[in-house]
C-alpha cells in the first residue's frame, strides 16, 4: 500500500491492527506514526491507552504482551515501537500477527531496513496488517515532491525553487519539510507563491550564487558569470561544498550528453526521458548548442579527475576553490 493510500485511510478513520513501517526514508515513516499518535485516540484516552517503547530497551515478546492488553475505558489502545530495527529478533511477532488484537493499533518503526517477503512475519502482515516500505526518493524527483508538499499546504512555487532547495538541502525530506514549514510561517499572509527571493531571505540560500545558477551559466558558456559564481564559492568555502558542486555539474553534463542522442527532442518528451522539470530544458538545449558530444565526454572525464583530486586521492597543493576555477576554465575553453 502506498503512503498516500495509508494517509487517506487514516484520515477516514480506517485503522488496521498492525502497521509495519520499514525502509530507508524516515520522513514517511515519521508522518504515518505521528498521525496515528495524534488522531487514533482522543486526547483524554492517551495517558492510559497509548504507549511508546524503543527497540533497544525491549523485546518482541514484551511488545506482544503490551499489544495483547485490553484498553482502559476506550475502544482501542495504541502501541508505538520506535527503532524496532534494534530488536534482537522479530520471531515473537509471528503468532501475534496471525491473530492480532482488534482493539490494538500496533505501529512498528523499522527504519533503514526492510523485511524479506520470504519471512513468515511478512506473510502474516500481508494478511492482517500493513507492511509499508518507505523508499528514498531519487534526487531528480525531489523538486516535484517539494512542489506537491507546498500545494498540499495551499502554496505554489516559482520554477527553479525546487531545484535550488534540493541542491542545498539534498534529499533529506524531514529537513526540507522543516525549512518549508518555517518559511510558510514567516511569509506574509497575501503571498502564497514561494520565490527564489523568499528562499534567500528566509532560508539563507543565495538565489544568485548556487549550483543551479552555475550549471545554467556553463550551459550558455557565460564565462563572466561562471567565474563570478566560482569566485564566490572559493571565498565562502564553508557554505559551498566542492563535492556537491562537482556532483551538480556532473549531473547536468551527463544528462546533456543523453540529450544529444535523443531522437525526439521536444521539451516535454526530453524532460520525461531526462527525469527533470520541463522548465529546466532551456539549459540543456543551450548546452547542446554550445558543446559537442565529444566535448561533453571530455567534460565528464574532467569531472571524474577533479572529483578524485578534491577527495585527496591525487596529491595536489591547490585549495578547493582553485581546483574549481581550474576545472571551470577547462570546461569553458
Amino acid at each position: 500500500m502506498s503512503y498516500e493510500q495509508i494517509m487517506k485511510d487514516l484520515k477516514n478513520k480506517v485503522y488496521r491492527p498492525v502497521y509495519f513501517l520499514a525502509g530507508q526514508e524516515p520522513y514517511f515513516i515519521d508522518r504515518i506514526t505521528e498521525y496515528i499518535a495524534s488522531h487514533a485516540l482522543p486526547e483524554e484516552a492517551r495517558s492510559f491507552n497509548q504507549m511508546i517503547v524503543y527497540g533497544r530497551d525491549t523485546s518482541a515478546h514484551e511488545i506482544v504482551d503490551l499489544a495483547r492488553r485490553f484498553p482502559m475505558m476506550s475502544s482501542h489502545q495504541v502501541v508505538i515501537v520506535k527503532e524496532a530495527q534494534d530488536l534482537p529478533s522479530l520471531e515473537a511477532f509471528e503468532h501475534y500477527l496471525n491473530d492480532p488484537m482488534k482493539s490494538t493499533i500496533l505501529v512498528i518503526n523499522y527504519k533503514y531496513k526492510t523485511l524479506s517477503n520470504r519471512l513468515k512475519v511478512y506473510k502474516a502482515l500481508e494478511k492482517n496488517g500493513i507492511y509499508f516500505e518507505s523508499k528514498k526518493l531519487y534526487e531528480n524527483s525531489i523538486p516535484l515532491w517539494i512542489e506537491n508538499y507546498l500545494k498540499s499546504k495551499g502554496y505554489s512555487m516559482n520554477p527553479g525553487v525546487g531545484m535550488l532547495l534540493t541542491e542545498h538541502l539534498g534529499s533529506d525530506l524531514n529537513r526540507i519539510a522543516g525549512e518549508l514549514d518555517k518559511l510558510m510561517i514567516v511569509l506574509p499572509k497575501n503571498e502564497n507563491t514561494v520565490t527564489a527571493k523568499h528562499i534567500e531571505e528566509y532560508i539563507g540560500i543565495s538565489k544568485e550564487y548556487n549550483n543551479f545558477e552555475l550549471t545554467s551559466a556553463l550551459a550558455r558558456k557565460d564565462i563572466l558569470k561562471s567565474n563570478r559564481i566560482v569566485k564566490h564559492f572559493g571565498n565562502h568555502p564553508k557554505n559551498y561544498s566542492i563535492t556537491l558542486t562537482l556532483a551538480a555539474i556532473y549531473f547536468f553534463f551527463s544528462k546533456s550528453l543523453v540529450y544529444h542522442y535523443l531522437s525526439n527532442k521536444s521539451r516535454d518528451e526530453a524532460a520525461r526521458v531526462l527525469g527533470i522539470h520541463s522548465f529546466h530544458m532551456k539549459d540543456y538545449e543551450a548546452a547542446a548548442r554550445n558543446y559537442s558530444a565529444e566535448k561533453l565526454k571530455q567534460i565528464i572525464s574532467l569531472l571524474r579527475e577533479y572529483d578524485v583530486k578534491s577527495k585527496g586521492f591525487i596529491p595536489v597543493s591547490a585549495e578547493d576553490g582553485d581546483l574549481l576555477k581550474e576545472l571551470i576554465y577547462k570546461i569553458l575553453h
